[in-house]
């Protein structure tokens, strides 16, 4: 067998494969000699199948079958032994393998195209300065938090007589027509104008509404009546709408039982607390964007200072080929920017943790992962199941045929490189509003 790897460019090349009758008689034998013992042909004993007949009847397909995984395993070894880093995989070359005779060829040649990746240098010093944005929770964003809290955790009244802002509940019915349908109408989907005309309602009125001009959105009409857009299309759009109730959320006073709702049962005791405890939660929060952020400008700041040119046509074809037409050409238009930055960025990931021997241990992956679910369990009430959390670790890490432990295993590994790289650059830290920071974020 002779294997000979022959370069287009940089990052292009050519693996050809060839065989030579030594190099596959013997399996292509034994093989034949194997099916003759289990087939089962009609005239004969199991097992007393003649060779000569096997080959006639299944030689050619044996003699496939058995090079194409001898050519499959070659390839794989030489690459690996050779320490090739290919992207992808090889694609096989469809000229050399249609051109093949399989009745009377003996000597075989395989071509495969396989995409490189050329040498490249991650520079990770005190030069490479980055900005971590802590966000400033003042008093109004404490006041926004609490207004928001107020009114997740608000009631719903029934008065008898309609303000600004109230949710009619009621009966639609069509003028012309047999179309009738319960539904509620609120006054944040429509118009400061129609929205008017919800005020000074009360159970037993009855509203005179062209929904074609209450309502810009044919998809709102059509839920309202409980029907399709196309079983609306060319109806009458003037009904009447009985009132039945009037629904008012009165947000939730600050006091004891909005504290337990929160943050828990007796976590807090007084609003100062509620307010500093806040303070704290809401800082967690902004610590987490401010800390993605970062994470996102490293990314971007390696990705502009690292120079890396990817085979484009090859992984193009191997992206479409692996994909069994999934992927199209306007895909690729639309979308290989973002996986070439991608695989870009993996590969200096890949770089730096082998350089610097960042390695991501089990340890590493349960607590990354009993860290998750007790951030879900926070303020959900169920603190009081931290004695059975080892078990849902293991039944997390158990889930999708152990594709959770992967994806746990790639993001802890990720979180070791940018951590890593942090620590190698120069950090500036620095105080802004939430404001400031939206601005920046382009949020």
């Amino acid at each position: 067998m002779n294997i000979t790897l022959e370069k287009q460019q940089s990052n292009e090349a050519s693996i050809k494969v060839s065989l030579q009758p030594e190099d596959y008689q013997s399996q292509v034998d034994k093989k034949v000699k194997d099916y003759s013992k289990q087939a089962q042909v009609k005239g004969f004993r199991p097992g007393k199948v003649p060779v000569g007949l096997i080959q006639k009847m299944y030689g050619k397909s044996i003699l496939v079958e058995e090079i194409n995984d001898i050519v499959s395993k070659a390839l794989q070894n030489h690459i690996k032994e050779n320490h090739i880093q290919i992207l992808g995989e090889p694609i096989p070359d469809q000229q050399s393998f249609e051109s093949i005779d399989w009745e009377t060829q003996e000597s075989f040649d395989f071509t495969y195209r396989i995409g490189l990746v050329d040498d490249f240098e991650v520079d990770l010093s005190k030069k490479l300065k980055l900005t971590h944005y802590e966000i400033e929770v003042n008093d109004k964003v404490i006041d926004e938090t609490v207004v928001n809290l107020k009114e997740q955790f608000s009631s719903m009244i029934n008065p008898e007589l309609s303000e600004s802002g109230d949710i009619l509940f009621g009966t639609l019915t069509q003028k012309k027509g047999d179309i009738e349908n319960d539904t509620t109408i609120d006054p944040v989907d429509l118009t400061k104008t129609n929205a008017k005309k919800l005020v000074g309602q009360k159970p037993g009125d009855c509203l005179d509404i062209d929904l074609s001009s209450f309502y810009k959105d044919q998809e709102k009409i059509a839920t309202l009546l409980n029907k399709t857009i196309e079983e609306i299309e060319g109806q009458d759009m003037k009904f009447t709408f009985e009132v039945k109730n009037v629904n008012r959320k009165v947000p939730a006073e600050v006091n004891q039982a909005l504290f337990d709702k929160t943050f828990g049962p007796d976590n807090v005791k007084t609003e100062e607390e509620f307010r500093a405890k806040i303070a704290d939660t809401v800082s967690e929060n902004y610590q987490r964007e401010t800390e993605s952020w970062l994470n996102k400008t490293v990314q971007d700041t390696l990705l502009e200072k690292t120079k890396i040119t990817l085979p484009e046509n090859f992984l193009k074809d191997w992206l479409k080929l692996s994909s069994e037409g999934k992927v199209t050409d306007a895909d690729l238009d639309n979308e290989f920017d973002l996986y070439a930055n991608q695989l870009k960025w993996n590969l200096i990931s890949n770089k730096i943790a082998e350089k610097n021997e960042l390695k991501t241990e089990h340890e590493d992956i349960l607590a990354a992962t009993r860290k998750m679910i007790e951030a879900q369990f926070q303020g959900s009430g169920l603190g009081q199941m931290v004695d059975q959390m080892d078990s849902f670790v293991e039944h997390y890490l158990q889930g999708e045929k152990g594709q959770n432990y992967m994806k746990m295993a790639e993001q802890v590994q990720e979180e070791k490189v940018l951590d890593f790289i942090k620590s190698a650059a120069t950090l500036n830290e620095k105080k802004i509003s939430l404001d400031k920071f939206k601005e920046i974020v382009g949020a």
